[in-house]
């Protein structure tokens, strides 16, 4: 398994894939990101990402049937592995101390 640093972009599309479940296919991903960052997102820089997350160990997937909708091509579906559940913790976790050293400013978060 490569590093298992993530980038910004890339616990994005981890987290995405978690929230999706057992429907996490990349055209589902763009559309589920495009809706929650409000960022224009493309189908080729999220399969880029998830070809990284599945070298890093991060991703598994696998190719769903074929279906007559799709002109008979399967989609390749998306799954969090373990070490993929644990990164996205330990991004979490960094992020979650890193607001607790903020001090009080009278920000009003949430």
């Amino acid at each position: 398994m490569k590093g298992t640093n993530l980038g910004e972009f890339e616990e994005l599309v981890l987290l995405t894939v978690a929230a999706l479940i057992d429907d996490a296919y990349s055209v589902a991903i763009c559309d589920e990101l495009s809706t929650h960052t409000g960022r224009s997102v493309k189908l080729g820089v999220v399969h880029a990402v998830l070809n990284r997350l599945e070298e890093k160990g991060l991703v598994k997937s696998q190719l769903g049937e074929a279906t007559k909708t799709r002109g008979g091509k399967r989609k390749r579906f998306y799954q969090l592995t373990i070490p993929g559940k644990a990164a996205l913790v330990q991004a979490k976790s960094v992020r979650d101390q890193l607001w607790d050293r903020i001090p009080s400013l009278g920000w009003k978060i949430g």
